[in-house]
């Protein structure tokens, strides 16, 4: 017998899979996976699974790097042909870090699909131009690594494309998008990255970005927004609630599929209850709970049902229509870190 995890009771001892460990901390987008679907969380976090590279994610890849190299040269240099000029370096040394992106591109088309692709790239790079104008931006960080635990014990991390600080000390936090914007009424959603990615700078340095930016090279739009305080306490306790219902599927093994659009483009279908196949043996073993760090006074508790309806909601800005879905999981995959010599960055867990 089993769960509808895949978990066989009483028998994790026996199966138990030494690489696999317990969540230790949360970043945007495993914090996105979980309220996607707690099953998919599992399977990249916990079990690990592999998943095929895709060309959207990986030309987001692509082009996040060339921004942030951009920005290696003199202000005065920072044109748009000298960023396209920066592409085809920029993917040989992607491929260098990962062979296998070879695949993405049939061997009988004579490179026609490869360079149709770069090509694709080139048009996102020469966008960016039309929004932002790089010789008047000196960032102080880019592909900046944050890092922050909280005063309940909960580590937050992730990987900020860029920080900007005026000569005031206002702080502005810009995230590039190779994908089309949401609709208005899915701002929200589009905006929950970052606001974590504020919480954190606020709990690290005690400041309040002044403005959060997304920057839609795939349709030409710029997002912004200005947090308060009261917004970076909201996102706090969404966190604590999500980490508390992580918590407890960790220990119970009880991770629960949620179907959605989303699922059309999932790459562990074969595995997936929902899809008639079987979840690996849970790989750790199921036992009592361990204590819930305690919040504070200041962060309220959160119930399941609240979780389940902030999943809910966030998963509509990808549901919105196919096309967006298909962009929303692209850019999930494309969570990669810009190392100092050019490398992917692994996912952030």
């Amino acid at each position: 017998m089993t769960t509808s995890s895949g978990a066989v009771p009483g028998a994790a001892d026996a199966v138990a899979v030494p690489s696999a460990v317990r969540p230790t901390s949360l970043s945007p987008s495993r914090a996105s996976d979980f309220m996607q679907c707690p099953l998919l969380y599992r399977f990249r976090v916990i079990d690990k699974l592999p998943e095929k590279p895709s060309a959207a994610a990986t030309r987001g890849t692509l082009v996040h790097a060339v921004l942030e190299r951009l920005f290696d040269r003199p202000a005065q240099e920072r044109t748009a042909s000298a960023a396209r000029a920066l592409v085809p370096g920029q993917w040989d040394r992607l491929l260098e870090a990962r062979p296998e992106l070879a695949e993405l591109f049939p061997e009988g088309d004579e490179g026609a699909g490869l360079a149709r692709w770069l090509t694709e790239a080139e048009a996102l790079v020469d966008r960016w131009f039309t929004l932002e104008d790089p010789t008047r931006l000196e960032p102080v960080e880019r592909e900046f690594f944050v890092e922050a635990e909280l005063e309940s014990g909960l580590r937050l991390r992730g990987i900020i494309d860029r920080v900007d600080v005026a000569p005031t000390g206002e702080v502005r936090i810009v995230d590039y998008k190779t994908g089309k914007a949401p609709r208005p009424e899915y701002a929200e959603g589009a905006l929950f990255q970052m606001k974590f990615y504020a919480l954190v700078v606020w709990r690290l340095r005690q400041v309040v970005p002044r403005r959060l930016q997304l920057v839609y090279l795939g349709s030409g739009d710029v997002l912004t927004y200005d947090p308060v305080v009261a917004d970076l306490e909201r996102v706090e306790r969404k966190l604590h609630a999500l980490w508390e219902a992580i918590s407890r599927a960790t220990e119970t093994g009880e991770w629960r599929p949620r179907p959605t659009k989303l699922c059309g483009w999932c790459d562990h279908r074969a595995v997936c209850p929902e899809f008639g196949g079987t979840p690996p043996v849970y790989p750790l073993v199921i036992g009592p709970r361990a204590p819930e760090p305690d919040p504070g006074p200041a962060v309220a508790r959160v119930s399941a049902s609240a979780v389940a309806e902030a999943a809910v909601a966030e998963a509509a800005v990808a549901e919105s229509t196919v096309a967006e879905a298909a962009v929303a999981k692209a850019e999930a995959e494309a969570a990669v870190e810009g190392a100092g010599d050019g490398a992917v960055r692994p996912a952030d867990s």
